[in-house]
């Protein structure tokens, strides 16, 4: 009998630890550590074309697929775009594009892009009320209306190399028919 308490409680110990969360986790990978720096092309391009050129090759290319442009000059090209996917559920994708000359004398350059993807989720907080009767002290009663509001749930880097590749595409053509002209 006492051997079989001094196994059960260890058990029952174990079990109850487990239960409140008392036992340590497993430690988590930090998202730096998963940053590679590689040598890869995923958010880079380089146009034979000079940095004016360039940028208004990525102005045009966000332009004819419906972003707005908040920023366009000096080699730098921002631009974003709002999507609702769900009937509660609000995504914006933001574009970053800098250019950069390269080259002896800057006749080519190199656009560096990154977009970001905002994902926002509708929340709806309760209304309430209060009535203050002298007699009897404050009473608070709720309301049946509510109010709705977009709150971030989520914002990433987009990784996808497709994603970024056909931008890139759409960059090339633009900049040929800009020179054809």
């Amino acid at each position: 009998m006492h051997r079989i308490r001094s196994l059960v409680l260890p058990v029952l110990l174990g079990i109850l630890l487990v239960g409140c969360g008392v036992l340590p986790e497993k430690p988590r990978k930090s998202v730096y550590q998963g940053e590679s720096f590689a040598a890869e092309e995923t958010f880079s391009r380089l146009f034979d074309a000079d940095v004016n050129d360039t940028c208004e090759a990525a102005r045009r290319a966000l332009l004819s697929q419906g972003y707005v442009i908040s920023k366009a000059g000096s080699g730098i090209v921002q631009g974003a775009k709002h999507f609702q996917p769900e009937g509660e559920v609000h995504v914006e994708i933001a574009f970053n594009v800098v250019c950069v000359g390269d080259g002896p004398k800057q006749q080519v350059a190199t656009a560096y892009v990154s977009a970001q993807q905002d994902r926002y989720a509708l929340k709806k907080s309760p209304n309430a009320a209060s009535l203050g009767v002298s007699a009897i002290g404050s009473i608070s009663v709720p309301l049946s209306s509510s109010q709705d509001s977009m709150v971030k749930v989520a914002s990433e880097t987009i990784p996808a190399g497709e994603f970024y590749d056909r931008f890139f595409t759409l960059m090339q053509r633009m900049l040929r028919e800009n020179t054809e002209h």
